[in-house]
């Protein structure tokens, strides 16, 4: 006896127009799912608009048409972990209206100028005083003392501490500087630093004044922004933005921070517009109590401040 072949039921689809039929009918059965409503095209109006709100945010963000201006404060080390120590490094920066390109002037720790509240002293005072009277407060007090004398607006600050300096380093995987003569006991030429070299670097005071510490602190940023602007490098950034956030205090909005960025990339690869107080914009003086200190020569200073910040 012959076995029955069984034959597996046929979907019960009609193969012509691909649409369901029912079993007991060869009537297809229409989907109930509601069709998509159709998305009308972008208007050739809605298109350029679309277009010029676009370029508004990149000219807000990249080409703001403000100046902005920032003082850096590298500060001392402490005895505890505070920010009480006097700011050893104070640079200018700006970013003028409608440019990428940044401009710094270095500022002496040793100026002997008008610290409000507290008379004449180094200018790197003006925070120390500030962050014992109040925490927090030297950041906004040493901008203060730069717009006394300097007659320049300081809306902004970023301040980072001594450990804070060597933990970012540390993320870059130390950073290689040019030196183009003998300094800091090295010769001329390229050392790769790590953390430790690089702070010893940057504060060394050992046969050398306030101008070469200012010339230092250039070099060193110079040759960090060039290395984190290297492809090979990016890998670094997320470490590198870790030990920033968690070294650096700021008042600088985070609005502001593409174009600071931007400018910061644009002016490591055009080469940073960097300036100093030199020998010939100050005085050698010793004050009452024996300290030795630099009298600014305001009809000097005062040109090269009108150049970069007006």
């Amino acid at each position: 006896m012959n076995a029955e072949i069984h034959k597996p039921e046929e979907d019960y689809y009609d193969t012509t127009s691909l649409e369901p039929v029912s079993p007991l009918s060869s009537t297809p059965v229409r989907s109930t799912r509601p069709e998509k409503p159709r998305q009308e095209p972008l208007t050739h109006r809605t298109k350029f608009w679309m277009w010029v709100v676009i370029a508004l945010v990149v000219i807000l963000v990249f080409f703001t048409p403000v100046r902005i201006n920032v003082l850096l404060l590298g500060i001392d080390p402490t005895h505890n972990d505070t920010f009480q120590g006097r700011s050893d490094t104070m640079i200018l920066t700006t970013v003028p209206p409608f440019s990428p390109f940044m401009h710094m002037l270095s500022i002496p720790r040793d100026l002997y100028v008008d610290v409000p509240g507290h008379y004449q002293n180094r200018i790197n005072t003006a925070h120390f005083f500030a962050e014992v009277e109040k925490e927090g407060s030297g950041p906004a007090a040493a901008a203060q003392a730069v717009e006394v004398n300097f007659h320049v607006s300081v809306p902004f600050t970023v301040s980072i501490k001594t450990d804070g300096f060597k933990n970012i380093v540390d993320a870059m995987g130390g950073v290689t500087v040019n030196l183009p003569f003998d300094m800091s006991g090295m010769t001329a030429g390229e050392h790769t630093l790590d953390s430790t070299q690089a702070l010893r670097f940057v504060r060394d005071r050992t046969g050398s004044d306030d101008f070469y510490r200012q010339l230092r602190g250039q070099i060193f940023l110079k040759a960090a922004a060039g290395k984190m602007l290297n492809p090979i490098n990016w890998w670094r950034i997320p470490k590198v933005i870790a030990a920033v956030s968690s070294s650096v205090r700021t008042n600088v909005p985070v609005f502001l921070w593409p174009r600071l960025g931007y400018s910061l990339a644009f002016s490591a690869l055009k080469g940073f517009d960097m300036h100093s107080l030199d020998r010939t914009m100050v005085q050698n003086w010793v004050t009452p109590e024996g300290g030795q200190v630099l009298l600014p020569l305001w009809d000097q200073i005062n040109p090269l401040v009108n150049q970069l910040f007006r």
